[in-house]
């Protein structure tokens, strides 16, 4: 692994157990056993180092958030796409642990943010409008706006708020809690199997 990929890789891990304001390049070079020196050589600054990773991040979620349009999709395939997108959220934790202030402190992350939120909308509600057009799903284009909304939410903060409440974060239970987000909104048969796979998936690891 090159340096570079190895100082993102401790400042992730710094970040996500401290949160990012509690930690400093010196902390992440002492960590790592280089010199203050050799890591400014590839992050001149915390700043670079947090947009890093972000865009680290971001390469690794695009991909979640264009899927092919004339995929067939299975019904649990849905909730497969939520799981990987949650992991990745939940591996870049410290990025929503405080996003309101880190977002305010760099532009530029802001307007990262912004953009990949605005992407991920749209690709929520282009799965939700395919189970629609499926028979699977009934509710109003604005109902279903709120629903992504509320999704959206949930994605965002949902590991966060188990933390505030001591609890270990867990990716299972954002998508359960997704799942039953979705749920009233689909038909009988289809809410019905997937209030039962919600339980499951709860219930067991994954």
């Amino acid at each position: 692994m090159k340096t570079r990929d190895r100082i993102l890789e401790c400042a992730l891990q710094l970040f996500n157990h401290k949160g990012e304001p509690n930690v400093s390049t010196m902390e992440v070079a002492n960590e790592m056993g280089i010199s203050p020196g050799n890591l400014y050589y590839h992050f001149h600054g915390k700043e670079p180092l947090v947009l890093g990773l972000f865009e680290r991040f971001q390469g690794e979620l695009t991909p979640l958030l264009d899927p092919p349009a004339d995929a067939h999709l299975e019904p649990q395939d849905y909730w497969l796409f939520l799981h990987l997108i949650v992991e990745r959220m939940a591996h870049y934790r410290f990025l929503f642990q405080d996003l309101s202030n880190l977002a305010g402190r760099l532009p530029k992350l802001a307007k990262g943010i912004r953009h990949l939120l605005t992407a991920l909308k749209r690709t929520l509600a282009s799965l939700l409008a395919r189970l629609k057009t499926d028979g699977q799903l009934v509710s109003d284009t604005q109902a279903l706006g709120q629903l992504v909304e509320q999704i959206t939410l949930t994605l965002l903060f949902s590991l966060d708020y188990q933390r505030v409440l001591d609890r270990a974060g867990e990716v299972r239970v954002v998508v359960y809690q997704i799942m039953m987000l979705v749920a009233p909104h689909l038909l009988p048969p289809a809410r019905q199997a997937t209030e039962r796979l919600a339980l499951r998936y709860l219930q067991d690891p994954v």
